[in-house]
């Protein structure tokens, strides 16, 4: 038995998605960000960056995990599933994974701030982080060029990357142009357990969400104009 604790976040998808792909029996535990949960001095001893994800494997002396792409490859390495065991297919997984931590994930939650969040606009940090994202989504594009999926087989890999890259019209950046990227985008999106894993903690409807955010920002602009 596995405790997830997570919130409605492309981090957290990434986990629970994992989760669901791998069948294994898991309990949620929701941490509220906005009620700073993270911070609280319970949970930081399991994660001390206060951050989400982390999981408590209670079947191995409740270790706990924290960093999303680290809980990842503990999951696929325990159960020998979504990752290779051989040295260079596990290398290959884990160099697409990185990919997605140290790219995709920053550079789209930057251009997420400054585009959604930022009390000012400032244009030259929404378009270059909007521009560092279009140019990572045509690495990947690229990447999918002859290849159905990331890194050999379906992986950690592709599901780090489609907890982000699903959420690009939010950060106001278009895939389109991108086929490969959009194939794969719509094939992965269909999986049953992809499907319930976005679903943990709760429904989100990201669609429903930028429209929100669209017509509130259309009511600004009619209130300053």
């Amino acid at each position: 038995m596995l405790t997830l604790y997570t919130a409605a976040t492309p981090n957290g998808w990434k986990v629970s998605i994992t989760l669901e792909e791998l069948g294994l029996e898991y309990r949620v535990h929701h941490i509220h960000l906005d009620q700073k949960d993270q911070k609280a001095a319970w949970y930081v001893k399991l994660n001390p960056n206060g951050r989400i994800p982390t999981i408590v494997d209670h079947d191995n002396n409740d270790f706990a995990v924290f960093e999303s792409g680290a809980i990842m490859i503990y999951l696929a390495e325990k159960t020998g599933r979504l990752m290779p065991a051989d040295v260079k297919g596990r290398s290959t997984v884990i160099q697409w994974l990185m990919f997605q931590m140290g790219g995709i994930g920053p550079m789209m939650g930057q251009a997420n701030v400054f585009y959604r969040y930022a009390p000012e606009k400032i244009p030259y940090a929404i378009d270059r982080y909007q521009r560092e994202v279009r140019r990572l989504f045509e690495v990947l594009d690229a990447r999918l060029t002859g290849h159905e999926y990331l890194a050999g087989d379906y992986s950690i890999a592709d599901i780090a990357h489609f907890a982000w890259v699903r959420g690009y019209k939010w950060s106001g950046v278009s895939i389109e142009g991108l086929p490969h990227l959009e194939r794969w985008l719509a094939r992965i999106g269909e999986r049953d357990a992809v499907r319930r894993g976005q679903d943990v903690p709760e429904p989100t409807d990201l669609d429903k969400m930028l429209r929100e955010a669209e017509e509130r920002a259309g009511k600004v602009r009619g209130i300053l104009a």
